[in-house]
């Protein structure tokens, strides 16, 4: 018979987790100037001790797969959009989508703007589709292409990028974290749109201010006028790809089956379909070429009409075509595998749930019960790498001190995604972190500081707390039962 849950044991696995990361992603890098340990072999030793952990407890192998099972199977959405992206992204490359919306935005927008409107564009695709994966892994490619080409920053690109699908994303009505987050604190979907608006917009000011004074103070090198530079890898996009309007119907499906709210896989296996007969019908590349983009990515050498594609094209263009395909996602599918085995096997002894509940006890006002809220949502969204997840623990362990204090619930939706959906991007090993750089092939470390958007957030949601300011108190009669 296995012994009874404790707080001890609940604490021991996330706490060993935690001086893993501590020491394998922070101090090695940081202050003994070694390299950072491979996710992996991470969540391998944390899956490890946590499974001898439950043996010793006495739990069975068979209950501790049950468990673990379950939570994969949970994930299998998140596992299908990765490869439906990397098979997406060859499709649209080998059709010549991705590289002509590139050709054409290098040619109507002026360098000196390129984050704004990295930041504003993946805001619209965002908001109209409610995917921060899908605008990054469509849209953001062919920002992420010009921003090459006009040799930019690419972590300020990619800031600005990832900040404005996720701004998309926490205010569609389409998005699923969304949606969860007001159905995890049992509040009407807009009352949590409408409050997510007092931090996110001014956090969305922050990024833009930001963005368009980096347009100035850190210019991409190749200025507007550049024609020497650009003219050469404009060149070598037509010696490799044939534009015409038709190009722009993958993404216009992609954009009307969101719309109307169509299963995100269906619509993104039509749009790749539908890539994959362009490329036959208006490029000059094999069946058998197109094919093997789409598992292996696109390669230049596929262009057999080039002599010498080496001398007939210029570096920059190799680098914004060759890529994509279902192999180009498999180190992400490989860490986001092991991250959900070790959260499967914690739990089975429910471990994040008693350790929020132990933890967060102490709030006893409407100030520290929100900032509470804040700091246990992104703990748990860091060690469990699933705000699914995280709305659901945090919003069950909370909204009763919500009630009590007579804070309205939307304040706690708003505050699962302030600190939840909104944290993903900058948490190395989370899977969305993970999908970012398998996507857009800027690290962690290049882009967190310029994720402008997520950090003006991190830092207004509590101070708006702290002041009191944004949190509807007066739409609930009578005073809290302790001094706020």
């Amino acid at each position: 018979m296995s012994a009874p849950t404790r707080f001890l044991h609940a604490v021991l696995p996330i706490g060993f987790l935690s001086l893993l990361i501590l020491y394998g992603l922070i101090a090695r890098p940081l202050w003994s100037g070694q390299e950072a340990l491979p996710l992996e072999v991470i969540f391998i030793l944390a899956s490890v001790f946590s499974v001898s952990q439950l043996f010793w407890m006495g739990l069975t192998w068979e209950t501790i797969q049950e468990s673990v099972v379950r939570k994969l199977a949970s994930a299998l959405p998140a596992f299908f959009i990765l490869f439906s992206v990397g098979v997406i992204i060859a499709s649209w490359m080998v059709s010549g989508t991705i590289p002509m919306l590139v050709a054409y935005g290098l040619q109507l927008v002026s360098p000196r703007w390129l984050y704004l409107v990295a930041f504003l564009v993946p805001v619209v695709f965002s908001t109209l589709t409610g995917t921060s994966w899908g605008s990054a892994g469509t849209i953001g490619v062919v920002l992420i292409g010009m921003a090459m080409v006009l040799q930019a920053n690419l972590g300020i690109t990619a800031g600005a990028i990832i900040g404005g699908a996720y701004f998309g994303d926490k205010m569609s009505p389409l998005s699923d974290t969304t949606n969860l987050a007001a159905l995890a604190a049992e509040v009407d979907l807009f009352d949590h749109i409408r409050s997510m608006m007092v931090t996110t917009l001014p956090s969305s000011i922050v990024a833009i201010i930001g963005f368009t004074i980096l347009g100035f103070t850190h210019p991409p090198a190749v200025a507007a006028d550049a024609t020497d530079t650009l003219e050469p890898f404009l060149v070598s996009l037509n010696a490799l790809f044939d534009f015409n309007i038709l190009l722009l119907l993958p993404p216009l499906i992609v954009l009307v089956g969101s719309l109307r709210r169509m299963p995100t896989i269906p619509t993104l296996l039509t749009s790749t379909v539908v890539a994959g007969i362009l490329a036959l019908i208006f490029q000059d590349y094999t069946l058998g070429a197109v094919a093997t983009s789409l598992v292996s990515g696109f390669d230049h050498t596929m262009a057999y009409w080039l002599v010498d594609p080496v001398q007939d094209l210029v570096p920059e263009a190799l680098t914004l075509v060759d890529r994509g395909g279902l192999y180009s996602m498999d180190q992400a599918i490989f860490v986001a595998f092991l991250v959900f085995f070790f959260i499967g096997s914690i739990d089975t002894i429910q471990a994040m749930p008693t350790v929020v509940d132990r933890v967060f006890r102490f709030a006893a006002s409407r100030r520290t019960t929100i900032l509470s809220t804040l700091g246990a949502t992104g703990l748990t969204n860091a060690l469990t790498s699933n705000q699914y997840a995280t709305s659901f623990i945090i919003g069950d362990a909370f909204k009763h001190r919500f009630d009590r204090f007579r804070i309205p619930r939307k304040v706690l939706s708003r505050s699962l995604e302030d600190y939840g959906t909104m944290l993903e991007s900058i948490v190395p090993w989370h899977p969305t972190a993970i999908f970012m750089v398998a996507t857009l092939g800027v690290a962690v470390g290049d882009y967190w500081h310029w994720q402008l958007l997520t950090l003006a957030n991190l830092a207004i949601a509590p101070l708006l707390a702290i002041l009191g300011i944004g949190c509807f108190y007066h739409e609930i009669e009578g005073e809290p039962p302790t001094d706020a």
